[in-house]
């Protein structure tokens, strides 16, 4: 636990802001029931973090690596309430540990190094539900799965395979109990305020997942991200995870979580959902597998167990600079640029550049920044008073109000997700800087636009270098009865 925690923070401030990092940072100043694309877990945790740390870089990055430690530690203790002693305790936490998944999501602060705490946090309670025969757990587990649903909505799915794996082993009994009903009716209650926010705004989170489904790379694509995203070498100890839940007589307690997992995988694959999807789900495995691996016998398993981990942990070592911003960015090309495309696989991700898309985005804020401050700058006074920015996309728009208050940047303003729904504000549109826009388009509601620069950066993600500058004048309508035209849910 302390070793994930340390290995996350001693790089927290390499590299630069995540695009959804400043995105959350923003949300964190716009606090509300829900956002387009999340509910309002993370934006809450940004206001907080303001408060008590601070935005930089190694204050946001306080949240993931404790989250990344406590899922390596539950796993541990899982292992340890389905039977595992040492050796299985140490083997499944190593297993966390090494995920490509889980490095990842640690080094960046976003809902889903939280989502994946809560369903790990979720599994080790139902193992004690099941080993313990403690109904009045539920209600804990409710909670649990509750601030789950107003983190990321991907809890939905963890339930509803729960549930089917009951229903399908002994554990079906609990339905029995009034505990369990209650626990249900507190998770739902969480999505309560998000719920109608939604109704408020005209159901734009639906709006949002039809257009997100359809940029899924399909089921096989899901697949072959389970094995690049959760670390090769621990697909022995997956495999190991479902034996030990649906063959052993250990395991037969606990069937309903091998049922789980195989619901998930079935469910998620049919979707072609993005496979980091089904990530938190595999601490449930590695508990059981390291147990499994623990009672097998022999002289040769007694020389294989100690080698396997060993194996895993230096795998996690040799694999941690393709998830976490570890390395000199030449020095990750020149060594791992030829693999960025198997990272972007495990995450569903499409971008081609130099690193995969979850350290590329990492890249080119400052300098986009820098760029769009001295076209601001150049411009005629009058101009510059009404000025404001408008972007392609919410990381754009997050990155210049973000980094740009040093540059008293005027406010930017996007279509994209929730920067729609906050408006154009204060702006009027008379004069406006735009990033990332094509000509033709500005052109449909301005008479005069001008080229003024060139936004380029060595190391970002491809769609966000060589983007152009413009700056438009002579408004055709006014801005607020053009705005709907600006939406855009994706």
């Amino acid at each position: 636990m302390f070793l994930d925690f340390l290995g996350h923070m001693l790089f927290a401030a390499n590299y630069g802001y995540f695009r959804d990092e400043l995105y959350y940072i923003e949300a964190g100043h716009h606090l509300a029931a829900g956002y387009v694309d999340f509910p309002p877990a993370i934006a809450v945790f940004a206001a907080l973090l303001r408060v008590l740390a601070g935005d930089s870089l190694v204050a946001i990055h306080l949240v993931p690596a404790i989250a990344s430690s406590l899922i390596v530690l539950l796993t541990g203790l899982m292992a340890r309430q389905l039977g595992g002693k040492r050796f299985a305790q140490i083997l499944a936490a190593t297993a966390s540990l090494v995920a490509i998944t889980f490095l990842a999501t640690g080094s960046i602060f976003s809902m889903d190094s939280l989502d994946e705490l809560w369903w790990t946090l979720g599994a080790y309670v139902v193992v004690l539900i099941l080993k313990q025969e403690r109904p009045w757990l539920w209600p804990l587990f409710g909670l649990v799965a509750g601030i789950g649903l107003a983190t990321k909505l991907t809890m939905l799915f963890f339930g509803l395979a729960l549930v089917v794996g009951m229903l399908l082993t002994p554990a079906r009994r609990n339905f029995k109990s009034g505990w369990i009903w209650l626990g249900g009716a507190i998770s739902f209650a969480f999505l309560v305020p998000y719920a109608f926010w939604n109704l408020a705004n005209g159901w734009p989170t639906f709006q949002f997942w039809a257009s997100y489904a359809g940029e899924s790379g399909g089921p096989l694509a899901f697949l072959s991200g389970q094995l690049l995203g959760m670390n090769p070498l621990t697909l022995p100890l997956t495999l190991t995870g479902l034996y030990f839940y649906l063959r052993t007589p250990s395991g037969r307690l606990y069937r309903a979580l091998g049922w789980t997992f195989i619901v998930l995988l079935t469910l998620l694959t049919l979707l072609g959902a993005k496979p980091y999807f089904l990530s938190p789900a595999y601490p449930l495995l590695y508990a059981g597998g390291a147990v499994a691996i623990e009672r097998f016998g022999g002289r040769a398993w007694g020389f294989f167990k100690p080698t396997y981990t060993a194996l895993l942990f230096l795998s996690g070592l040799l694999l941690a600079p393709l998830a976490m911003p570890i390395l000199p960015p030449a020095t990750f090309v020149r060594t791992y640029g030829l693999l960025s495309g198997s990272g972007n696989v495990s995450a569903g991700q499409t971008a081609s550049g130099a690193f995969p898309q979850n350290l590329g985005d990492r890249f080119g804020w400052e300098r986009m920044t820098r760029t769009v401050a001295g076209v601001y700058k150049t411009l005629p006074a009058r101009e510059r008073s009404e000025a404001c920015i408008f972007t392609s996309n919410y990381g754009e728009a997050s990155a210049l109000n973000f980094l740009g208050k040093k540059y008293a940047l005027p406010p930017t303003i996007s279509g994209h997700n929730n920067y729609y729904l906050w408006g154009p504000g204060s702006c009027n549109g008379k004069t406006m800087i735009t990033v990332g826009i094509a000509r033709k388009d500005i052109e449909k509601g301005y008479s005069r636009v001008k080229r003024r620069a060139t936004i380029r950066c060595r190391y970002c993600v491809p769609y966000e270098n060589d983007l152009p500058v413009y700056v438009a004048t002579g408004p055709k309508e006014p801005l607020r009865e053009i705005w709907p035209q600006a939406k855009h849910y994706d």
